[in-house]
């Protein structure tokens, strides 16, 4: 048996919120978003925002909340009883220990499905090439006419006339009047497309309908909507829905616009803009005109003052005349006197150079005279030099000490030998004498 004080000494002991942290994490790491159906009961919206209900179905329940920034985001009131698909995932409430799920995405029981259909035909109209921004037209700067493809009776419609009015008064319009939802839809919408492309009666189309729910919307998420879009000559915006709604008919158009009154601005130029520019060009256009004038009024001022009489010229040029001709004269005059002065101080300078051939003949005798007693004196030294050069090399040749009975031994090669022990018995030695050479051979050395 383990005492009581040895098991608290081996198990830890935690506090509930440690607990309740513990399992939070727990479940929040092992489990992802996923979507959930059931029947809401108990729905409460706080003033904080923040909705709070329980999700339940035959046999179980469980607690959601779901906060204000993501519930804003529903564009439908949800209440108790609907049937609804919620994209959450599972959590722990520490402070009371109550597991719920924390809601993410909230839609009505059904349109997972239509989600699915819309994301299968945009990748497959994405991937054929509908949707290539190349293929996008710009829309006219100021169109001629504007056509609308909505329901007459339609709450955009009035939105979209309101604002062209606004912005462009007298800009014609043309109705092609459509069902924009329920059975048939597309095919009607569709329809006016082509119709309106077929006319011909406006170079600009918008394509509206107010906001609404994934049904509501559902007729412009249809294929033969977008391919109808695509087929038209004219350039359409649409403006289908709030600016969070997207449909098919959005990405196969040449312009989305977040609203149908946002379609009437972006397709219809502002008046009071245009009005503006006009006036703001006229200013300028007077301002480049006025200066313009100014510069030519200034050019003929100036032209003017250069403007001469044709007599009155003809004197200027004759008393010019007179005056080159005078300056020419003065010219010609100065370069005669000039060459004057040159020929003159050019025939000084030759009298100045003529040789004096006497004195050059003396200076010859007196020069010849000094090079051959410098040349006697050079020798005479010359010779000194020589004889005691003589006498030293006397003193220095081996010939001389050779009369006097020596003689010169070397080994067979050349090589002189002055020690003994450089040569070997039995060697073969040359000796040269005063006069004449022998060979000889070491019989003994000491």
């Amino acid at each position: 048996m383990f005492e009581p004080s040895t098991i608290a000494a081996a198990a830890p002991v935690i506090t509930v919120s440690e607990l309740n942290r513990l399992a939070k994490d727990l479940l929040e790491k092992n489990f992802s978003l996923m979507w959930v159906a059931g029947e809401i009961s108990n729905f409460k919206r706080y003033e904080s925002g923040h909705c709070y209900f329980t999700l339940k179905d035959a046999e179980a329940q469980v607690d959601c909340v779901m906060f204000r920034h993501k519930i804003q985001y529903v564009d439908w009131k949800p209440g108790n009883g609907m049937q609804v698909e919620v994209r959450a995932y599972p959590t722990l409430y520490e402070a009371r220990g109550k597991f719920q799920l924390n809601v993410e995405i909230m839609r009505r029981a059904g349109l997972g499905a239509l989600y699915e259909a819309f994301e299968r035909l945009k990748a497959r109209l994405e991937k054929e090439g509908l949707f290539d921004p190349a293929l996008k037209r710009p829309l006219p700067r100021f169109p001629w006419a504007i056509g609308i493809v909505t329901s007459p009776q339609a709450a955009a419609l009035r939105d979209v006339l309101t604002t062209l009015r606004r912005r462009m008064p007298g800009l014609p319009v043309v109705i092609y009047p459509t069902p924009v939802q329920g059975e048939g839809a597309a095919e009607r919408i569709a329809g006016a497309i082509r119709a309106a492309g077929a006319r011909n009666e406006c170079d600009t189309l918008i394509l509206a309908r107010g906001g609404g729910s994934l049904e509501d919307l559902w007729a412009f998420n249809e294929e033969t909507v977008a391919r109808a879009i695509r087929a038209c000559t004219i350039p359409i915006v649409c403006g289908v829905g709030h600016e969070t709604d997207f449909t098919i008919a959005d990405f196969a158009a040449d312009a989305r616009a977040p609203t149908p009154t946002a379609a009437a601005e972006m397709a219809s130029p502002d008046c009071r803009e245009l009005g503006a520019l006009l006036r703001q060009l006229h200013a300028r256009m007077t301002r480049v005109t006025g200066r313009a004038l100014e510069n030519r009024m200034q050019r003929l001022d100036y032209l003017s003052k250069r403007l001469v009489h044709p007599g009155e010229r003809i004197r200027n040029q004759l008393v010019h005349l007179r005056h080159l001709a005078t300056r020419m004269r003065g010219a010609w005059q100065r370069g005669l006197e000039g060459a004057v002065w040159r020929t003159r101080e050019t025939a000084g300078r030759l009298r100045a150079a003529r040789p004096d051939l006497g004195r050059l003949r003396l200076t010859r005798r007196d020069l010849a005279r000094r090079l051959a007693e410098a040349a006697a004196r050079r020798v005479g030294a010359a010779s000194i030099l020589l004889a005691a050069l003589e006498a030293h090399l006397k003193h220095l040749n081996p010939h001389l000490v050779l009369e006097r009975g020596y003689s010169i031994t070397a080994t067979s090669d050349g090589r002189v030998v002055r020690d003994s022990r450089e040569i070997a018995l039995d060697q073969t030695l040359r000796l040269t004498f005063a006069r004449g050479r022998a060979r000889t051979r070491v019989l003994d050395k000491e």
